[in-house]
């Protein structure tokens, strides 16, 4: 079969690639980094340098594969980021339309369910939406939940604070968490099966621990055994981000998400569908990968 993946060589869409390349499979990777076509190349996948705001770009890359695995670049540029995830979530669309692909999976979020209340994870619900008014089209919408590595961002926290913390709330307080390489094996599952129909989601979580616990965990790893998880009030929150040289409109809308954290809307539908950890990445195993980026 033949795939197209968004991401380039990221964190996601590499062993993504690796999966369905080693299953056999024709796998054209998207990337707007002519510098990555080696890289891209040296993977036994094809290299389509271009980018995803170009519509006629990528519906010709779309054109004549069996599936694509669409999702937002991560980008700190725009001066509005809501409207930046609108346009490339309308662009897909139209591409997806054009190229007349009949599946796709998105790379989506815990609570996407929402589509207010959730900062950058509001534009993925819009993504969701505009995704389920093509018909005969069938989309699955994976909803990963909070990224271990967006904990390394904490480092420099830690040195300088020695504490850990957010706005998310209470150090009792439960985080759902996911590893990428989860997320690469729940994609490259559906993709080789290509088992989905009409359009549908699926919640995918490597861990689920308190926000005392990743503190506590991520401290043992690292030599400071009773790292301390503190929670932050939104004002902090913000004015951290804002020091750590975040653009205005990205830390609105990592202020809002971890608001949507605290308030229990972010993660709600996930324990209420009964969704549990299904990867393999344990929050002691990131740790581990978390010391050794540390040193």
């Amino acid at each position: 079969m033949k795939y197209v993946l968004t991401g380039s060589v990221g964190n996601i869409s590499k062993p993504l690639a690796q999966q369905l390349i080693a299953a056999g499979h024709d796998v054209t990777i998207i990337s707007t980094n002519e510098s990555k076509k080696k890289e891209i190349e040296q993977l036994g996948a094809k290299a389509a340098i271009g980018d995803v705001n170009d519509i006629a770009f990528v519906a010709q890359t779309f054109k004549g594969a069996d599936a694509a695995y669409v999702m937002i670049p991560p980008t700190w540029a725009p001066e509005d980021w809501p409207a930046h995830m609108k346009q490339v979530a309308d662009n897909y669309v139209a591409a997806i339309k054009e190229s007349g692909i009949k599946k796709v999976v998105q790379l989506s979020s815990i609570g996407a369910h929402l589509g207010y209340g959730a900062g950058p994870i509001n534009g993925l619900a819009y993504f969701e939406k505009q995704l389920d008014k093509l018909e005969n089209v069938d989309v699955l919408s994976l909803r990963p939940s909070y990224f271990y590595t967006n904990l390394f961002a904490m480092a420099d926290l830690i040195r300088n604070a020695g504490i850990m913390g957010s706005n998310f709330g209470a150090a009792d307080g439960n985080l759902v968490l996911t590893h990428p390489a989860d997320i690469a094996d729940a994609a490259a599952q559906r993709l080789l099966s290509l088992d989905f129909n009409g359009h549908i989601h699926q919640y995918v979580s490597s861990d689920v621990r308190t926000l005392a616990e990743v503190a506590e965990t991520i401290g043992n790893a690292i030599g400071k055994p009773g790292l301390p998880w503190i929670s932050f009030s939104d004002e902090e929150a913000y004015n951290g981000m804002l020091g750590a040289g975040l653009t205005k409109t990205i830390a609105d809308g990592y202020l809002e998400m971890g608001q949507g954290i605290q308030s229990g809307i972010l993660q709600e539908d996930y324990f209420s569908s009964g969704a549990t950890p299904q990867g393999k990445v344990k929050l002691e195993d990131f740790a581990k990968d978390f010391a050794i980026a540390f040193v």
